[in-house]
This record gives structure tokens, sequence and C-alpha cells, in this order.
């Protein structure tokens, strides 16, 4: 069974790039354009790992961390920040939200897809 993805970023094209990239890898995936629709996404969901933005409108990426790592569900979930940001303090305030890793934009398709393997299951 292929493993699903979800990608949240207020950036349409940024999300159809992330999409693009895991689709040809054999991922299925999940988008929201927000932290709030990420977490409807969700909602009943099995998702093997989570690609989010930081800076979005509505819900930013650590208060969306935040709310998946408080459903037991997704507690242990990989989570991916893809980010322009890429100081020192923004990483350490998505790792105490409970990011896994962090990746800055512009990424390259193959670098995440590294990055992807070490940490999926």
């Amino acid at each position: 069974m292929n493993k699903t993805v979800l990608v949240v970023d207020d950036s349409v094209s940024m999300r159809q790039m992330v999409a693009f990239t895991l689709k040809e890898a054999g991922f299925v995936v999940l988008e929201g354009g927000n932290g709030q629709e990420g977490l409807q996404r969700l909602d009943g969901k099995r998702v093997d790992l989570i690609i989010t933005d930081l800076n979005m409108p509505v819900m930013d990426g650590i208060t969306f961390i935040r709310q998946v790592r408080s459903r037991p569900q997704h507690k242990f979930t990989p989570v991916l920040m893809l980010t322009t940001e890429s100081q020192e303090a923004k990483k350490q305030e998505g790792k105490s939200a409970g990011a896994t890793g962090w990746i800055v934009k512009p990424f390259n398709p193959q670098q995440l897809l590294q990055v992807i393997t070490r940490v999926l299951p």
C-alpha cells in the first residue's frame, strides 16, 4: 500500500510542486491551504507523513503542528517543516512544537525525497 502524505502550504504553486514530486515517487497526496484546512484533511484519515509551511493565514505551521500532536492518532506522525525561514530560533520553536525535521525553500526534489525516506518508518 502506498504511503500517504499531507502537504499544507498557502502557496498553490508550492503545494503543486511538492505534490508532483511525491506523486512521481509513488505517494498518495492530500493537500491543505493552511493549518486549519490541514486539520480538516486529517479527520478520520491515516497519514504517514505531514509536510507543512510555517507562515500561513488562518493557522500557521507551529500552531498546526501543536494541534496535530494533540491528537493521539498523530502523536508520532513525522512532520517536516518546508519553509523560507532558516533562523535557529524558528527551528527551535518548530522542534518544541513537535516538528521532526526542517527543510528550507526553495527545495531540491531529490533532497526532499531523501529526507522523507529518513523519517518514514
